[in-house]
């Protein structure tokens, strides 16, 4: 195991700049998941600490190494792709014995390390077989096999589970994380799906445009969102962002609902207000700031998320999944103050 640092790191294809120094520590044993939209950096980053892209400038330290000029093998590093990448041709056993091609254990030591891997991985009665006598993620474990067969000091982990179906990806998501969870090795992962990132990390880092926008706990991220990217990126729906002002005498919104907090702001300026759709509910018992009629629903079970039209906009609510009102049905909508989140109308940085 070990440590991992980024320092100042950039990426340029020709004259354009893809990544804008990255800094970021990573801890011996911890689980790091890189998010973000697509072309946001994450992968190019994740290439980066494995070696198979080169760096602009800027170093990648793994344990007490500068490992910028190193070769991928060099790195101490072992990486899951996205695509599995085993061979057909060969059995379970031989596609986990690949990862020790080239080390110097005698072969009682490798049969020993394979059939360790493969109990922690629950696939010793799978050894003998093929690869299309596997199903996808039996597959997948293959690919995570062969990498901890080697022991590394980091795992790199390519967005491993976006090729599998909904249920397999839930469960591969939990055998990861017992995973690091028995062998504690750092792992760096990346991944476009938010719900991944947040029922797996022990931190996030949420990219955009080549740039970190912020790096925190799965709760901090979601309750104490920097700005309104991260606020609307991270969460299923997406958080609600009701326009309004701040000013000296506090916060109003555009629909003249004042608000009472302790924000204020000198001179008055435009605010986007973050409500998430679980925190936007049917209760007449707290502070009623919308009004509008629902357009759409859809049941999930315990509970039912409205979509409702209001004066200053569409936005997302819920309500009980037992009786939720109608489609076409005027409801006013509630939320409690402190779950209130207020974003700076032009940077878009969380108002503190």
């Amino acid at each position: 195991m070990a440590k991992l640092s980024l320092s100042k790191l950039t990426k340029a294809y020709n004259k354009t700049e893809v990544l804008h120094g990255i800094d970021l520590d990573v801890a011996d044993g911890e689980f790091v998941v890189f998010v973000g939209p697509s072309g946001c950096g994450k992968s190019t980053t994740l290439r980066m600490i494995a070696g198979l892209e080169d760096i602009t400038s800027g170093a990648i330290t793994i344990g007490d190494r500068v490992v910028n000029n190193l070769e991928p093998k060099d790195r101490d590093i072992a990486m899951v792709f996205q695509n599995y990448a085993i061979y057909p041709h060969m059995s379970v056993r031989k596609n986990i014995a690949f990862g020790l091609r080239s080390s110097k254990l005698s072969k009682p030591e490798k049969e020993q390390r394979i059939a360790e891997v493969a109990h922690i991985l629950d696939m010793t009665h799978l050894l003998d077989r093929k690869p299309n006598q596997l199903s996808g993620g039996q597959r997948q474990r293959v690919a995570i096999g062969r990498a901890m067969v080697r022991d590394p000091a980091v795992f790199l982990f390519d967005e491993p589970l976006s090729n599998l179906d909904a249920q397999l990806r839930t469960q591969m998501r939990l055998e990861i994380k017992k995973l690091h969870q028995r062998v504690g090795n750092t792992i760096v992962f990346v991944t476009h799906d938010q719900v991944e990132a947040m029922t797996m990390a022990d931190r996030i880092v949420i990219m955009k445009d080549g740039h970190i926008q912020q790096v925190g706990t799965p709760a901090d991220v979601y309750h104490k969102p920097a700005n309104a990217f991260v606020a609307q990126f991270i969460g299923a729906p997406s958080m609600n962002m009701v326009p309004g002002t701040l000013s000296a005498t506090g916060l109003t919104l555009d629909n003249g609902q004042r608000i009472n907090t302790n924000l204020a702001a000198t001179t008055q300026r435009v605010v986007h207000v973050g409500i998430r759709p679980d925190d936007l509910t049917i209760n007449p018992n707290a502070l009623q700031i919308l009004s509008g009629v629902v357009t759409v629903q859809e049941p999930l079970g315990s509970e039912t998320l409205i979509y409702v039209d209001t004066e200053i906009g569409e936005v997302i609510a819920k309500a009980d999944g037992r009786t939720p009102p109608d489609v076409g049905t005027r409801v006013t909508l509630s939320v409690a103050a402190n779950n209130l989140h207020v974003f700076d109308g032009e940077t878009g940085e969380a108002v503190q």
